[in-house]
């Protein structure tokens, strides 16, 4: 019997990120966030979010707090869509998209938007106060428009006037990574001439008592790859990208190249132990943007700074770009942002290219000398070409992104 091969992943036509933003508890806007990378200063504090009282460091937005949605959508209020509203009201992002909308039309624009618990702090609060002898909760909760997975990419939608496919991504913490990956094939069937893709999660009960339980969180700010990990600190986020084909005579820019995708199955919340899948992801991402490995500059690590997630993490790394690629991440600065992990890494990866600038792991003194990858603990200035960027989620649920700088 004659077997004949077929590739996993065809060569992908970049797409722009026409425009970007990100809000997260280093600031609010991208010059917040540089200048939060290049000073080394983070954006952790101990644990300060409404009367959670236990040894940890988070990343909070405290902008979050004072904002107030506009009137026509303040059916939607609740801290995951203020903090979706904050981040899309920066770097001039909204009119970008409304420029967009008027290039293509509002139906011709879609809303693809990671988020692994949305509003469910609406939900927690609301239990709090359901009337004791009848199990009512109080009459402005509504799960809708608040907990539903959906809210905030039908809220970043109609905020943002566009008729679109709209559609939310929960794959924890690659939801956000996956949200590029399903808004290139939406523009690549046709369906859409720009897509708005992003990640928002901002902070809850659920998952800080929640990996509190679990024995995940560190009483002190995260060190990813150091040999005293122990924990992650938990962060919010909301971060946003505008992708488009490349425009004759556009500018030069940051393009998404590739994308790779897998799912490990070992286990509900650990990865496989020799990283298989994160490997698969990063070698399909390569693939599909037609580079080598020896073509990246810069691998934008997940990096949680748990045993277990940097160790197989560098196994699939150093395993497939050896010890010669600068590594690190970025969770030292503004915590594990869960569902908007991909979209942070994503737009700190355009500010590497874009600056030629690679960040280092922050807090990170004493790198672990069983990982044998090159973990950055000093900046390094240098030119960036393309970068990979890592997001890997409970279950085993992998994504890699490609980004490389477009010419004129």
């Amino acid at each position: 019997m004659a077997f004949c091969w077929i590739p996993v992943c065809c060569l992908m036509p970049p797409l722009v990120l026409s425009a970007y933003t990100l809000v997260s508890a280093v600031g609010c806007g991208l010059e917040a966030t540089r200048s939060a990378l290049r000073e080394g200063r983070s954006g952790l504090r101990p644990c300060d979010f409404l009367d959670v009282r236990f040894p940890a460091w988070i990343g909070r937005v405290e902008a979050v707090e004072k904002v107030v949605l506009p009137r026509p959508l303040q059916h939607f209020d609740c801290r995951n869509n203020r903090l979706a509203y904050l981040g899309m009201c920066q770097d001039g992002f909204a009119a970008a998209v409304g420029e967009a909308r008027r290039r293509y039309g509002a139906d011709r624009i879609g809303v693809v938007v990671g988020t692994s618990t949305s509003g469910i702090l609406e939900t927690e609060l609301a239990f709090r106060g359901a009337d004791q002898t009848t199990g009512e909760l109080p009459a402005p909760f509504s799960y809708q428009f608040a907990h539903n997975t959906f809210s905030v990419a039908d809220f970043t939608g109609q905020f943002l006037g566009l008729g679109g496919p709209a559609l939310a991504v929960s794959t924890a913490c690659s939801s956000s990574s996956k949200a590029f990956a399903s808004g290139q094939r939406l523009i690549a069937a046709g369906l859409c001439d720009a897509v708005v893709v992003g990640g928002v999660d901002s902070l809850c009960l659920t998952t800080l008592l929640g990996f509190s339980a679990l024995e995940l969180v560190s009483d002190q700010p995260c060190r990813p790859a150091d040999v005293r990990r122990n924990g992650i600190s938990i962060g919010e986020a909301a971060g946003y990208a505008l992708l488009e084909r490349p425009a004759p005579g556009g500018t030069a820019g940051v393009a998404l190249l590739g994308y790779g995708e897998s799912t490990d199955a070992y286990h509900m919340s650990s990865p496989h132990p020799e990283g298989l899948g994160a490997r698969l992801a990063m070698e399909q991402a390569l693939q599909r943007a037609g580079i080598t490995a020896d073509q990246i500059d810069y691998v934008n690590l997940h990096g949680t700074a748990t045993r277990s997630n940097d160790t197989t993490e560098d196994k699939a790394v150093a395993g497939l770009f050896g010890d010669r690629v600068p590594t690190s991440s970025v969770k030292g600065w503004i915590g594990h942002t869960l569902g908007a992990a991909g979209i942070v890494n994503a737009i700190v990866s355009s500010l590497a290219i874009v600056d030629g600038t690679i960040p280092p792991s922050l807090n990170t003194r004493e790198v672990d000398p069983e990982l044998r990858s090159w973990i950055l603990t000093e900046r390094l200035q240098r030119p960036v070409r393309h970068v990979l960027s890592n997001a890997f989620g409970f279950g085993g649920n992998n994504v890699s992104l490609v980004f490389g700088r477009v010419a004129a």
